[in-house]
């Protein structure tokens, strides 16, 4: 019991920093992206995709060692559903990233680029996206965890 209830205590902190980390990126598409802002996107970025990989570690450390057992998550289909969405999140993640990345090599070959409003558009929106996705999981983790959906 103290194993799962450590293993929960991982989880849920890394599903906390997931969503603290990408909040702040959602947050600083509010206003003008500076370069300082281009330089941020990238080190909080790769703090989201740590935090992502701890909660993927923590849940599949739970599926297997956890006490209620794999046999009880995966006969659910919410568990289906609850990863689905987080493999949705993370392969839609992969173009912000990529974004940021070439933000930051535009900004370093020329201190003066800026970043075309377009752009800026279109990546808010799929952190939006990613944001409003992730927001699902905690539903499908809730009914999964009470025994529907089986």
């Amino acid at each position: 019991m103290v194993l799962d209830a450590f293993l929960a205590y991982l989880h849920f902190t890394a599903i906390f920093l997931l969503f603290a980390f990408l909040t702040v990126q959602v947050v600083l598409f509010r206003g003008p992206i500076e370069a300082r802002d281009i330089r941020l996107l990238g080190r909080i970025d790769i703090f989201y995709f740590l935090s992502a990989m701890a909660a993927l570690l923590t849940g599949f450390l739970r599926l297997g060692l956890g006490a209620k057992g794999a046999a009880f998550y995966m006969a659910s289909w919410p568990f289906y559903v609850k990863f689905g969405l987080f493999v949705a999140v993370g392969l839609i993640s992969v173009a912000p990233t990529m974004a940021f990345i070439r933000w930051r090599r535009a900004l370093e070959a020329d201190p003066a680029w800026t970043l075309p409003d377009a752009e800026k558009r279109r990546v808010r929106r799929l952190l939006m996206i990613e944001l409003h996705l992730a927001a699902l999981i905690p539903v499908f983790a809730v009914i999964m965890s009470r025994g529907l959906g089986r």
